[in-house]
């Protein structure tokens, strides 16, 4: 009877656990939808601003345009990497494969003389890092699963501040981007500087050659779309993290609840094989003691 009562208990404790990875899937299902309709409502934005730069960068004159935003530099040696986790858990290998592309980053810098700042967005990433003993120079919690432009911005602004101010080198930044509702992948990119080659591959990819009589002129339009594209790209990183945790943990949760019904079909099983086997032994008591009175 113990070993009856121990399964029961166990059954519902596995019942209730399946009641709570179902309504988390249903939760994750419903932002899902929220987050894909803000990362992809911003992404022809943020294509229109790269081809638009492209196309005035190139349309500046023969001498070439000079921006600070622009230019490599000679030797790379103080860099920013932005590293875009997530603040709950529970979404499967999401923050790990964020973690695993950061940390090759940074490996890689090390070895070719890089100093490289850890700016962390996510408490598990955070605590990940602390757990492998490596630093953190900047924690952002603040920025959950809706981020706003309004949050990015002041993150972007000291950024760009400190690249033109010669204290940084290069800025990146590791996230999880997302291609469709199938795929999701880790990606490092480079925010500043912007380069040269970067702006001239966006208006090759175009293969047409659009001409513009801007006012003002084209230096001073791109001393205002320079800094809105770097701004954008980090938000978009944000808003396309954003929704492939949600799409991480909808598929985690799936999985777990689906594991939760196959225990509860054992746990069945093994309690209608002790039942039987109790009631088995009951009725052997009973003919057995029936026999000895005859």
């Amino acid at each position: 009877m113990a070993n009856r009562r121990a399964i029961v208990k166990r059954r519902k404790a596995v019942r209730n656990i399946k009641k709570i990875t179902r309504t988390m899937q249903l939760i994750a299902t419903a932002r899902f939808q929220a987050a894909m309709n803000r990362a992809t409502a911003s992404r022809p934005y943020v294509n229109k601003l790269a081809e638009l730069v492209a196309d005035l960068a190139r349309g500046a004159g023969e001498g070439g345009l000079t921006h600070p935003l622009l230019e490599d530099p000679e030797v790379e040696r103080r860099s920013v990497l932005v590293v875009v986790t997530s603040n709950r858990g529970l979404a499967g290998g999401y923050n790990a494969h964020v973690l695993r592309a950061a940390i090759e980053h940074l490996d890689r810098k090390a070895e070719a003389g890089v100093a490289t700042e850890v700016w962390m967005a996510g408490k598990k990433g955070a605590s990940a890092f602390r757990f492998r003993r490596r630093a953190v120079e900047r924690g952002f919690t603040e920025l959950d699963d809706k981020p706003r432009f309004a949050e990015v911005e002041p993150l972007a602004g000291e950024l760009m501040e400190r690249f033109g101010g010669g204290r940084l080198d290069s800025v990146y930044a590791v996230y999880t981007r997302f291609f469709s509702a199938s795929r999701q992948a880790p990606e490092v990119v480079r925010l500043l500087p912007i380069g040269r080659e970067a702006v001239a591959g966006a208006a090759e990819e175009r293969g047409e050659r659009p001409q513009y009589e801007v006012r003002p002129s084209a230096p001073e339009l791109l001393d205002r779309l320079l800094p809105a594209t770097v701004r954008m790209r980090l938000y978009q990183a944000f808003l396309d993290a954003a929704v492939s945790e949600q799409i991480f943990r909808m598929t985690a949760m799936k999985a777990a609840t689906e594991a939760a019904d196959e225990m509860i079909g054992d746990l069945s099983r093994q309690y209608n094989r002790a039942r039987q086997t109790q009631i088995t032994l009951e009725l052997l008591d009973i003919v057995g003691g029936a026999n000895a009175l005859a």
